[in-house]
């Protein structure tokens, strides 16, 4: 009985992350706080987090990975990024055809 309510509870869990990922919840990880940027936008082209707040230190600068880049070019020269970028453009909701029907 044990292992079937393990196994329950992994099933649910695993449609519960389907589930909002199919939703639009593309967002790996959450915007950054602490700073005084009062207006963080999802930037679907990037995958990553805009400050698109005039007034703030961190005016038009990307957030991604812990890290601020003061420009897109800045950030699409990240190592780190590149890596990240090219699984979050062949993600699911990215429009890539594959699997059955596709």
């Amino acid at each position: 009985m044990k292992k079937t309510k393990k196994m329950m509870t992994g099933a649910l869990a695993a449609a519960a992350l389907v589930t909002l990922t199919a939703c639009g919840e593309e967002r790996g990880y959450a915007e950054p706080t602490g700073t005084d940027c009062d207006d963080w936008d999802w930037d679907k082209e990037t995958g990553t987090y805009y400050c698109d707040d005039n007034d703030s230190t961190y005016a038009r600068s990307y957030y991604h990975d812990g890290k601020y880049y003061g420009t897109k070019t800045s950030l699409q020269k990240n190592a780190d990024y590149k890596t990240y970028v090219s699984n979050y453009k062949s993600g699911i909701g990215s429009g890539s055809k594959g699997g059955f029907g596709g």
